[in-house]
């Protein structure tokens, strides 16, 4: 089964630190069309999911969701969740430690696409 949204392992032990921190967790791509932007990590419920965002798969056990704009751009895109060293946005979660979560994407293959229906 093709995944819409995958993590790295560093991604996944950073999200498994702040789960033991914040409890569960969610995220959401609203900004940014393009590699290199970053999705915000919330405690889950945190931030209200409205009709336009687009649950894209979950990432450490946690849904991740993207605004319906920015999966017109991606939808054509597996999204990889990574990590890197500096602050992100203000109010994700990761940022006092130092960290980012970053997005990165690879084209879906042929195969991948018929899978998808795209």
């Amino acid at each position: 089964m093709v995944e819409r949204v995958v993590a790295t392992e560093e991604a996944i032990q950073l999200i498994n630190k702040l789960k033991t921190i914040h409890g569960p967790l969610m995220f959401h791509q609203s900004g940014g069309c393009c590699d290199g932007s970053s999705p915000m990590c919330y405690q889950e419920g945190e931030l209200k999911i409205g009709a336009n965002d687009v649950l894209l798969g979950h990432i450490g056990g946690s849904p991740f969701y993207i605004a319906a704009d920015q999966y017109a751009y991606w939808k054509h895109t597996q999204l990889i969740i990574d990590v890197v060293n500096g602050r992100g946005g203000m109010f994700s979660l990761e940022g006092p430690e130092g960290k980012r979560f970053l997005t990165r994407s690879r084209v879906f293959t042929e195969d991948e696409r018929k899978e998808l229906q795209l």
